[in-house]
């Protein structure tokens, strides 16, 4: 068992999920098969097609999935290796690096992160102004 933080934005979902799907109680799992028990790939498969159907996601979505895209983002926010590490409770850099991909977005921002530090002689980028996203 571990704490993972999330953003305060999501209590509410978090919340409402924890009241009406979860076990009861500290030691109750967070994802519970429909009879109560714990989540396996068999009790649960048909309610994951189901839901990414209504979702009008594609088969190509596994729900494994959803966890390289929480440590992309979690990187793209900023998380050291160490720090996905400790998130998704690896005991190694290289399974953290294998949740870990590249954006267009990200390529993008770190591109402009270069031409401002060509800009600047070569230094260390200063933080973007409002003025211009790219920085000086």
């Amino acid at each position: 068992m571990r704490s993972v933080s999330f953003p305060a934005e999501l209590l509410d979902a978090v919340t409402h999920h924890l009241e009406h799907f979860a076990a009861p109680g500290r030691d109750g799992h967070v994802f519970v098969g429909p009879q109560g028990g714990q989540l396996w790939q068999s009790n649960f498969r048909d309610d994951w097609v189901k839901a990414r159907k209504a979702a009008g996601v594609t088969d190509e979505l596994h729900f494994h999935d959803l966890r390289h895209t929480g440590n992309t983002l979690a990187s793209t926010a900023g998380a050291s290796t160490r720090e996905l590490m400790t998130r998704m409770g690896h005991s190694s850099s290289r399974a953290a690096l294998i949740y870990q991909h590249m954006t267009s977005d990200r390529d993008r921002a770190i591109a402009d992160r270069l031409g401002a530090m060509i800009r600047g002689g070569g230094g260390v980028a200063s933080e973007p102004s409002e003025k211009d996203p790219a920085g000086p």
